[in-house]
């Protein structure tokens, strides 16, 4: 096994996300407090919390969890659903279940970096980029060019981070046609599903649609409780998630009985909670809209499909590093640029950034970010 290199983005994080005053780089949904989801609790579901038992718990997760969880499936039940602490040990178990030296993987560019770097550690690895000039779409040809005799997975991610990108349907339908005729895997991270301005249409879940479609899913983004470390493999092969369900054994073995039990209450709730993700987004894209049709010069935006990121380019002089750099060190604003999404396998544009809108502060960090535009 190839060791895995440092996670850029993570590293970042780790020097400024705590440190800046505002995080217009944050990937997630604005959050909440416990007390505020426990007041959105089912009677029975606030007490079984109360008296919650603190020892360990199933692999598997909950039953009544796994229960909530396939309810937001079409046509998965709880037997399809393998809980983990957080998606990237999720991620990590399952391209370490799916892969062995001697595959090959396929993976879309630009990306959360272990989608690339967790494979490349076990097999060959190739790139599809997503193309800026179409809107960040993925060219299905390319994919099928890039298959080979021993590719096991492909990999995408929509809607997409960082650039907020939801594949069109057709295209989709073209993608599990072209794995079903040779057999591969379809790993597809969903974790920003549901999560939309008003108006988003969503993909339908790999796992619905394909017998080896194996759909990713977390509490952090969409629900906005990353606090909750609570994340899940949707997929109808019962048996691979039994694999999985052992490779578990290997690292938290289950998951924390106080986040299983607050991520029932969440999903219940849903609908509240992601009624109001929807209504703070519709608000902070229209800020967006305005701020960026003040900068011209300076910036090239269009408005992300779906999810609570934006991947605009940056046109100043000084580049995205410096400008970034400077913003946060002088005005306590986070942005993410671009180098923390470069790719071993494909070329990716240096010149972007990414944009968090999914938070309650985003107006606050929007003035401020404009203000020291004009003070330079």
């Amino acid at each position: 096994m190839t060791s895995l290199p440092d996670f850029r983005l993570e590293t970042y994080f780790s020097r400024w996300e705590f440190a800046a005053r505002y995080n217009l780089a944050a990937s997630d949904a604005q959050s909440m407090s416990l007390s505020g989801l426990l007041v959105l609790a089912e009677p029975d579901d606030r007490d079984a919390f109360d008296e919650l038992h603190l020892g360990y718990t199933q692999t598997y997760g909950a039953p009544a969890l796994r229960e909530a969880i396939a309810s937001t499936y079409e046509r998965r039940s709880a037997e399809d659903v393998l809980c983990f602490a957080g998606a990237e040990e999720a991620i990590y178990i399952a391209m370490r279940v799916l892969l062995e030296p001697g595959d090959h993987a396929i993976v879309v560019t630009p990306n959360y970096q272990s989608a690339e770097t967790v494979p490349l550690s076990i097999c060959d690895v190739t790139g599809v980029a997503l193309d800026p000039d179409d809107r960040w779409s993925l060219d299905i040809d390319a994919v099928a060019a890039a298959i080979r005799p021993n590719t096991r997975v492909v990999s995408i991610n929509f809607p997409h981070n960082p650039t907020g990108k939801i594949l069109e349907r057709d295209r989709f339908d073209a993608l599990v046609a072209l794995c079903r005729k040779h057999g591969i895997w379809l790993f597809s991270d969903e974790v920003y599903r549901l999560l939309g301005a008003t108006g988003t249409v969503h993909l339908p879940n790999a796992a619905d649609e394909y017998e080896r479609g194996i759909s990713l899913n977390v509490m952090s983004k969409a629900y906005g409780l990353p606090g909750l470390r609570i994340g899940w493999i949707a997929c109808a092969d019962r048996d691979l998630l039994q694999r999985m369900e052992r490779y578990k054994h290997y690292l938290s073995i289950c998951n924390a009985a106080p986040s299983e039990q607050l991520a029932l209450i969440a999903l219940k709730a849903r609908d509240t909670i992601l009624a109001a993700h929807r209504e703070r987004l519709d608000g902070n894209l229209a800020l967006l809209d305005g701020f960026f049709a003040r900068w011209p010069d300076r910036f090239q935006w269009h408005r992300p499909d779906g999810g609570c990121i934006a991947y605009p380019r940056y046109m100043g002089a000084e580049g995205v590093d410096a400008f970034a750099a400077n913003l946060v060190e002088r005005s306590g604003v986070l942005l993410l640029p671009a180098s923390n999404y470069r790719s071993a396998l494909a070329d990716t544009p240096a010149d972007r950034f990414r944009l968090g809108f999914g938070r309650a502060d985003c107006a606050e960090a929007l003035g401020v970010m404009e203000a020291y535009m004009r003070s330079t």
